[in-house]
């Protein structure tokens, strides 16, 4: 039942995204610098601690899961670049907006925050700690998500109401993911994998995407008390990983 709890609260965070978007995008920076500390906080605290410890408690090698972390990285950004979900880009495609365009790259923004929600109920297979770690990365960027399919809504020419209707999807797609995991169980081996797997996935979100896009305006003393927020979010972490452990 925690996951879905959890899950829920991705929900809210989502639409919250989504709803800052359209009234207080000018401080988007702000929120984006803690959120990127929030998320490499996860992998440096406790989702890599975790991968180790579980590879030593049933006798794995930890190499794989740290092949999966590269292969993790790798994939999301190929999916950045290519598959066009990220809003810091919208520039480049300036000349291709279209109606169609927003629906496609929101929907692929629902597909990965279903898999969000796969990654939350995966976490609390391998402890409570993990589970609680990666619901509080996961609901950090959702945010960020909701903001994103907003976003690339609005600029590719949809109307709001299309927007708010895959803003709606978006937020929902992480609960049907947390879901799915209560019918199938993965073993030991698989879940180190996937550790490592969702580690460079929020590697990538949070220190060669969002951490840039937050700093991307921002003058020099607005620098300082953006790394500050950065240094704060992976500091939150730290003590919550030690909360909950």
């Amino acid at each position: 039942m925690t996951p879905l709890l959890l899950a829920l609260a991705t929900f809210f965070s989502t639409l919250g995204g989504g709803l800052f978007a359209l009234r207080f995008r000018s401080r988007l920076h702000f929120i984006l610098a803690f959120t990127a500390g929030v998320l490499i906080g996860v992998v440096a605290f406790d989702i890599l601690p975790e991968a180790f410890e579980l590879a030593h408690r049933h006798g794995l090698e930890a190499m794989p899961a740290m092949i999966a972390l590269v292969v993790g990285f790798l994939l999301f950004h190929v999916l950045e670049k290519f598959v066009l979900i990220h809003h810091g880009h919208e520039a480049d495609y300036a000349a291709h907006h279209h109606p169609k365009v927003g629906v496609l790259s929101a929907a692929a923004l629902a597909g990965h925050s279903f898999m969000d929600g796969v990654g939350i109920g995966l976490g609390f297979q391998v402890s409570h700690a993990v589970g609680v770690a990666v619901a509080i990365a996961v609901i950090a960027h959702d945010f960020c998500d909701g903001l994103n399919t907003v976003s690339l809504m609005l600029v590719n020419r949809n109307s709001a109401l299309r927007a708010k209707a895959m803003l709606l999807l978006d937020a929902t797609a992480p609960l049907l993911g947390a879901a799915s995991t209560l019918f199938f169980e993965l073993p030991p081996a698989w879940l180190a994998l996937y550790l490592g797997f969702f580690a460079g996935f929020l590697l990538y979100i949070g220190a060669a995407d969002i951490l840039p896009e937050a700093h991307s305006e921002a003058g020099p003393r607005a620098a300082l008390a953006l790394l500050a927020l950065t240094a704060f979010g992976a500091a939150f972490i730290f003590v919550v990983v030690r909360v909950a452990g």
